[in-house]
């Protein structure tokens, strides 16, 4: 099968991806973004318990079916342990599928179509499931790969069907941005 044509951006500070047919920089994290990412990977890490791997600012070179591959850069990306076995070089490096989970943490001024690009783009290539956090609301809205969407709140906790053992509590995390 031969393989799809390929975007390749140029490595910089903020990272390219290609959304909507154009090379965007990644918005430059803001405090609530910096200290709500570690906290998200940090409960994912735990929660994983040795089955998946956690990364941030995880390039993804993805290629829905028929379209051009891409690059995509997760905020938060969890592949199973296995995940990275027998690939190399650039694969190795930025995996040529979906991530299982993706966590996206919204930034000022995020575009909502962009968000909803990748979104369309990460289900295409194998994801599982989606978590938008709103630092400013306190909320973390789950999309599932079978279209169901939960909305969460502060005081809640997290979980998902794909993954009966996942159960976060968004209190313990969004403690990170707790400054009273």
């Amino acid at each position: 099968m031969p393989q799809p044509l390929e975007v390749i951006l140029p490595e910089q500070k903020p990272a390219l991806e290609w959304i909507l047919g154009r090379a965007v920089p990644k918005m430059s994290p803001r405090t609530r973004h910096a200290l709500l990412q570690p906290a998200f990977a940090a409960a994912l890490h735990a929660w994983s318990a040795g089955r998946y791997i956690v990364g941030t600012e995880w390039r993804f070179r993805l290629a829905p079916s028929g379209e051009i591959r891409r690059p995509l850069v997760a905020d938060i990306a969890v592949i199973p342990r296995d995940g990275l076995r027998g690939l190399e070089d650039r694969d190795f490096d930025s995996p040529p599928y979906g991530p299982t989970i993706v966590v996206e943490i919204l930034s000022p001024g995020e575009k909502p179509a962009h968000l909803e690009h990748k979104r369309s783009v990460y289900f295409a290539c194998g994801t599982l499931l989606m978590l938008v956090v709103d630092p400013l609301a306190r909320t973390v809205e789950a999309f599932g790969h079978d279209g169901t969407v939960r909305r969460f709140d502060h005081d809640d906790t997290l979980t998902a069907g794909d993954f009966p053992d996942l159960q976060i509590s968004l209190r313990r995390v969004f403690a990170a941005i707790d400054f009273d």
